[in-house]
């Protein structure tokens, strides 16, 4: 887990269930109904011509009922107090938002590509607004995140050693930087290690001469000063 924020986990790839005619509260199940509407029997026609405008880089304002900060404070505990509070645009990325083939009625399904940060509640309530009816969530799954699929998954008291992805594949195209074992020993106890490079990137892998990967540092010119090292076994 120490290692998750240097890992490749984006972009995040979900499905997601779609009820249209109902707005709630928290735009998904769990939050009361603020606004109903009849949905149009032209639904499908409306949201192809909707979907367009939902895909690439959009502002999106974020649910009620999310984590998002205001003044140091998340809008849920705002929301559970029954408390207004104004919620701020973000700018967030979609790459790909396309409606599942087989739904019917209200109920649609959805496969959305997307950036960090993206609320998928959020594009289910504006994307209700756009066809003129409104709509919340019923269900998501994440079906990927990164390189890393549902697919792939594992159930953990079924899991084995045999199972586990090795540092080195999941830290993808990250650039990796050989150092000795003198530098490999000074990085294990958190000095940082000069090389020969002067880096582009901000973060790069450290591996020894024998290929381990060890860690990984924040690069500083020819510098590169640990974050995250595993311990000498």
């Amino acid at each position: 887990t120490r290692f998750l924020p240097y890992l490749p986990l984006e972009p995040k790839e979900y499905v997601a269930a779609f009820r249209f005619g109902i707005e709630t509260e928290s735009d998904d199940t769990e939050g009361d109904t603020v606004a109903e509407a009849e949905v149009p029997a032209d639904l499908s026609a409306r949201i192809a011509a909707a979907l367009p405008q939902f895909r690439g880089e959009i502002d999106q304002l974020p649910p009620l009922y999310s984590a998002v900060k205001k003044d140091g404070r998340k809008l849920y505990e705002y929301a559970r107090k029954g408390q207004e509070v104004e919620r701020e645009l973000r700018r967030v990325t979609v790459h790909e938002f396309e409606e599942v083939p087989g739904g019917e009625g209200a109920d649609r399904s959805f496969r959305i590509v997307c950036g960090g940060g993206t609320y998928v509640r959020s594009l289910a309530r504006d994307l209700g607004r756009a066809v003129g009816c409104g709509a919340h969530v019923t269900a998501i799954t994440r079906t990927r995140v990164g390189e890393f699929t549902l697919a792939q998954a594992d159930v953990i008291a079924e899991m084995g050693p045999d199972r586990i992805v090795p540092l080195a594949r999941a830290i993808g195209e990250m650039k990796r930087i050989v150092l000795n074992e003198g530098q490999v020993a000074g990085v294990r106890q958190g000095r940082p290690a000069k090389t020969r490079e002067r880096f582009q990137e901000e973060f790069v892998a450290l591996q020894d001469e024998e290929g381990e990967i060890l860690g990984i540092g924040e690069a500083d010119g020819p510098w590169v000063h640990p974050k995250v090292v595993f311990p000498a076994e």
